[in-house]
């Protein structure tokens, strides 16, 4: 009993380490920036409806608050527990995947079935419940990889010697997962969200390649899913457009353009030091519901290509101290759980951007802390809570 005790003890005591105090003020500062470029591109959204010219800027900012605080409150729970729940917070998010094709919205608004609505909350997305799921479930599992026993097969008959060949190049090993994946990307592609698909994929495959799965599977995986793609883009209507409106939005300016031309006009119009926060001009009824998906055109034709930067050098700073928290994580489970948010995160930036300046087709997919949208705001905050929960446990550097 005493030794137990003593156990529990420690345990509490590396649960309740500092926190990493550089991560901890990135998530705020992006997070307050973030609520304040809401509120410029959005107050004439909200007057042009009848609401207050405050209406979504309070309402994010409520979120943020909720959502800050619920980071620090996931901060302090010892992420081990995370292990045991990863099952739970994956089947959930299976759940709302399917749920969300008998109950969701979203198909007459912008062609695709992504949205659930939740009393007295406003709206979920289940695809970004799942792109967690996966990732805490794939860490819990691949954590333990070099300590499960190997696997012996009769190599005297067929079967036998098919499975330990499977086996011996990592195949075996590799089928809960492609099972678990497949089931998933599936129900998100039947929506369909793209953007979403490529999120959940780069979130699971960068806990595979950082459990020491063999590369040759990721070029493998690669090239099957990039033949997959091609074949969706190609035979689907639906990102056929997509991919049409890329090459050249100015033809179709009514057709499906217009919000990327808009888009274009606006960061384009900004210059070196913007325009001034507030002064836009594009989020006055030219550029469409400026506060979601790309308040980043705002925020460049306001603050300018130096004020755009500098937010993208604070995404840069908070995505390279993430990667360190993983290096320096206590044990591989909190590695790989952080590797998986951070990749996830950095993805998430990036094809945000891409999409907002048409370096790539347009998809639906928001910019962390700065999209309009209360829940996935949430959601992000929580994920940032994970991360901070396994800061806690780093250990510290040794003197001398």
């Amino acid at each position: 009993m005493p030794k137990l005790k003593r156990d529990l003890t420690m345990e509490q005591q590396l649960a309740r380490g500092p926190l990493d105090m550089p991560f901890l003020m990135l998530v705020v500062l992006l997070t307050v920036i973030g609520v304040i470029m809401v509120f410029s591109a959005s107050y004439a959204t909200a007057l042009n409806q009848g609401r207050q010219a405050t209406y979504y800027f309070a309402r994010q900012a409520a979120f943020a608050g909720a959502g800050l605080a619920a980071m620090y409150v996931i901060s302090k729970i010892n992420y081990q527990h995370f292990r045991w729940m990863s099952v739970f917070v994956l089947g959930i998010s299976i759940v709302l995947l399917i749920l969300v094709f008998p109950f969701g919205y979203g198909k007459a608004e912008v062609g695709a079935q992504r949205w659930i609505r939740m009393p007295g909350i406003g709206s979920l997305q289940p695809s970004e419940v799942a792109k967690v799921g996966v990732i805490l479930y794939f860490a819990a599992r691949l954590c333990k990889r070099n300590t499960e026993k190997k696997k012996h097969f009769d190599r005297e008959i067929p079967k036998g010697k098919a499975l330990a060949f499977l086996d011996q190049i990592g195949f075996l090993e590799l089928v809960p997962y492609i099972l678990v994946l497949g089931v998933v990307v599936l129900l998100v592609l039947l929506e369909p969200h793209m953007s979403g698909t490529i999120l959940i994929i780069a979130g699971a495959a960068a806990v595979l390649f950082a459990a020491g799965i063999h590369w040759g599977w990721f070029v493998g995986g690669g090239g099957f899913i990039v033949a997959a793609l091609w074949f969706i883009i190609t035979k689907t209507p639906y990102m056929t457009k997509r991919i049409n409106l890329w090459k050249d939005p100015w033809a179709y300016p009514k057709d499906g353009g217009y919000q990327i031309i808009q888009s274009l006009y606006a960061i384009g119009s900004g210059g070196l030091f913007g325009v001034g926060f507030g002064q836009g001009r594009q989020k006055l009824g030219f550029l469409p519901e400026p506060e979601n998906d790309f308040v980043f055109s705002v925020v460049c034709e306001e603050l300018g290509l130096v004020g755009a930067g500098l937010i993208l050098v604070l995404f840069a700073m908070l995505v390279l101290r993430g990667y360190w928290i993983a290096l320096h994580a206590r044990d591989r489970f909190g590695s790989l759980m952080v590797v998986g948010i951070i990749t996830l995160l950095a993805v998430q930036v990036f094809l945000n951007i891409s999409v907002v300046t048409n370096f790539m087709p347009t998809t639906g997919i928001s910019l962390p802390f700065f999209s309009y949208g209360g829940t996935a705001l949430m959601i992000q905050l929580g994920e940032m809570g994970i991360v901070l929960s396994v800061s806690r446990q780093v250990p510290a550097p040794k003197q001398g």
